[in-house]
Formats: structure tokens, C-alpha cells, sequence
């Protein structure tokens, strides 16, 4: 049993979502003193701003105040209907993935893994997820790999995914704060503080990091950069999923130019792609 246990929330993060959305980037520390303020995701050149309270009334003068800055629109749902559904456990080989509010989340068992998504996509149950979660496992079942490089972690499922299967340390990459926030909450549910360091930062510049293997489930746009980079060439082994299927065919091409071998492939539905592979 893990010692963060007796902090484990009894109930869903949130309720309501008030979510506003912006054309445009926001100072690093707008909102932070408003209560009801969850975080801002930046996506390119706009953010979405999450709430727990309408705030009508206070962004629309913030906007007035902030000339780089356009309203485009705002939008209010439950926290149910943010993520599809409410988050429920589920399994992956011999992976368990659960709430932590979720009733029996205090028995925990070898294997299993808390994970609150926040308001971050990733509650663990999309086809590339899977994917990833199996190639993990299959990676760890062939050698044994001590050092884990995750790339757009997310909610930081599959890095703490990793120390789960046996590796000592993990370093969770990600480019967007409440990203980092949300996977560093999750760490600390997992009491793997000491395993997995959560880093914000580009996956392009953190592709250097010392590891035995690599997993990025990101963009393709970025996927193609990481392949192609100098430093890839010297990790062991890579996991690369998130790909559609013409993206993972122009994926292979590249990692067959530059010498790398895949090993084994998983689809899911005809359409979700994942790779795992090494490098000569």
C-alpha cells in the first residue's frame, strides 16, 4: 500500500466546466488567484481556459484589457461530458488502471495504477493508449529496460506505466503546463515521486535524454521531427503511436531510412497505428 493513499480524493476533480476559449496566448500567471480557476491548455497560438464558476463578465474585461488577445467562444458541461464519461477502471494485460476515487482504489494491488485525467484528454481508454500499454509490456517481457523516456506524457499514464513493469527511473515529458501539472498530481497518487521526474519542455529538444527505451504517443507533425532527429538513432528501443494509418507508413519509411528495425506492430480498428522497434 502507497503512502499517499491517505490523500486519495473520494469523489470526481470536478463537477461543472466553465471553458472559455481564446485566440491568442495568455501571461504565464493570468487567473492563478482566482479560486475557481483549473488551468489553460495552449494549443498553437490559442488557449482554453478551464473554470470551476461561470466567469463570464470577468473575461469579457479581461479581453477588453488584453488586445492580443480574441473571445471566441465559451462553452459550459459536466465534467462527465468533458471526458465522454466518467472515468472508470479498466485493464491491460496485467495492467490495472483505476480512479482514485474510485471504490477499492485504497486495495491496492501490484500492478495497478491511479490515474486522475483532470481535464486533460487521456483517461487511458483511447485505441493508441491501449496500444501503447501493450507494447510496453511486451517491450519489458524481452529485456530488461531500466531507464524510460515518455514524450508528450499527457496525464502521465504510461510513464508511471512504466515503473510499474519494472523500470527505475522515468523522465515524462510535456509541453503544455497542465499537462505537467495533471501527470505530477498522478505521480504523487502513485507514490513514484522518486521514479518519475515530470518535465515541461519540447519533445524535439529532450529527444538527447539518456534512455533504454522511448515511448511518444504526440502528433504526427512532431512524431516525424522526433524520427528524424540525430539523437533518436542512439535509443535502444522506441515505442511511436498516435498514427493514422497513411501517417504510419511514411513513419516506416523513415525509420527504414535511417537503419531501424521494427518488431511488431498493433492496429486497432483498422485506423489507430503503433510501433515498437531499435535501433541498429
Amino acid at each position: 500500500m502507497i503512502s499517499s493513499l491517505d490523500a486519495l480524493p473520494s469523489q470526481p476533480p470536478y463537477s461543472e466546466l466553465y471553458i472559455y476559449y481564446l485566440e491568442g496566448r495568455l501571461p504565464p500567471r493570468a487567473f492563478l488567484n482566482d479560486d475557481a480557476f483549473i488551468g489553460n491548455w495552449e494549443e498553437e497560438g490559442d488557449s482554453f481556459l478551464f473554470f470551476t464558476q461561470p466567469r463570464n463578465r470577468q473575461m469579457q474585461r479581461f479581453v477588453e484589457q488584453s488586445p492580443q488577445v480574441v473571445l471566441v467562444d465559451h462553452y459550459h458541461m459536466t465534467y462527465a461530458e468533458w471526458q465522454g464519461s466518467l472515468p472508470e477502471p479498466f485493464s491491460v494485460g496485467q495492467l490495472n488502471i483505476m480512479p482514485p476515487w474510485y471504490d477499492g482504489a485504497t486495495e491496492f494491488k501490484s500492478g495497478s495504477i491511479l490515474l486522475d485525467p483532470g481535464v486533460v484528454f487521456g483517461t487511458g481508454t483511447h485505441p493508441t493508449t491501449h496500444d501503447c500499454l501493450n507494447a510496453l509490456q511486451y517491450a519489458f517481457d524481452r529485456r530488461t529496460i531500466s531507464r524510460v523516456l515518455d514524450l508528450g506524457t499527457g496525464t502521465g499514464l504510461l510513464g508511471l506505466a512504466s515503473v510499474r513493469l519494472g523500470a527505475g527511473q522515468c523522465i515524462a515529458v510535456d509541453s503544455n503546463r497542465l499537462a505537467v501539472e495533471t501527470a505530477l498530481r498522478n505521480v504523487r497518487y502513485n507514490d513514484m515521486l522518486k521514479q518519475v521526474l515530470v518535465v515541461q519542455g519540447d519533445a524535439k529538444k529532450c529527444i538527447d535524454l539518456p534512455c533504454d527505451l522511448m515511448v511518444s504517443n504526440i502528433h504526427y507533425d512532431i512524431m516525424r521531427q522526433l524520427v528524424s532527429a540525430p539523437g533518436f538513432q542512439d535509443i535502444a528501443h522506441f515505442i511511436l503511436s498516435g498514427l493514422l494509418r497513411s501517417q504510419a507508413l511514411e513513419i516506416e519509411r523513415q525509420l527504414r531510412r535511417c537503419g531501424a528495425k521494427i518488431l511488431r506492430q498493433w492496429t486497432q480498428e483498422g485506423i489507430w497505428h503503433t510501433v515498437f522497434g531499435e535501433n541498429a
